[in-house]
């Protein structure tokens, strides 16, 4: 399946949203590359790697909820979502200024009003910042994702979290860890199949 194909097959799922992930796909072409936020290669792997890659989680997150996402980056999955979810009150964690320029950048030229910018590291919002639902993609290990992100989780809330081939090792190494912060697995869960090149793994972790 071609980048264009699945450039469709996105806008197909979400024809509601298509404006939107067409202008964000337009700008992680462009600026995002030229800014060092996505590497020079990834162009044509936008709306697979990580349009795609990201939205697919929404099936995970219920109506209405809040959502922190750590380490966002390039806006990635939060202000993907937040275009497909206006419902979702969104907060990108992003330690970095020029990420940080990038994403205000971004969210006014697409308009979103659900998506709020917390210039930090995820450590310096414990205490400050909670959300029903806390993402993160690429950014570390399960067991320092847990370390930062379980804090900033309500009660009832729960970890969602973008993983690789190693999910299984990584979760391995995290019992320890998963067991001082008061975490349970509850799924890991393949998304996307039949849309993506390569379905999104998505490792689930709720409070005991």
């Amino acid at each position: 399946m071609t980048n264009v194909s699945r450039e469709t097959a996105v806008l197909t799922a979400y024809p509601e949203a298509k404006t939107g992930l067409t202008n964000f796909a337009r700008i992680l072409e462009t600026t995002a590359i030229e800014r060092g936020l996505l590497g020079p290669g990834e162009a044509p792997k936008v709306w697979d790697r990580h349009i795609g890659n990201s939205i697919v989680l929404e099936t995970l997150i219920p109506e209405g909820c809040s959502l922190i996402d750590i380490g966002t980056g390039a806006g990635l999955p939060g202000i993907a979502l937040g275009i497909i979810r206006p419902d979702l009150a969104v907060r990108l964690i992003e330690p970095k200024q020029r990420g940080v320029e990038f994403l205000e950048e971004t969210i006014n030229l697409l308009g979103l009003t659900n998506i709020q910018i917390h210039r930090a590291r995820a450590e310096e919002m414990h205490g400050q910042l909670v959300a029903d639902v806390v993402t993160a993609r690429a950014v570390a290990s399960v067991a320092q994702l847990i370390a930062w992100g379980e804090p900033l989780m309500e009660h009832h809330g729960k970890l969602v979290l973008l993983k690789g081939e190693k999910a299984d090792i990584e979760l391995a190494e995290a019992k320890p860890t998963m067991r001082k912060h008061g975490l349970i697995l509850d799924e890991v869960v393949f998304l996307g199949e039949g849309l993506l090149l390569e379905p999104t793994r998505a490792v689930v972790l709720n409070r005991k």
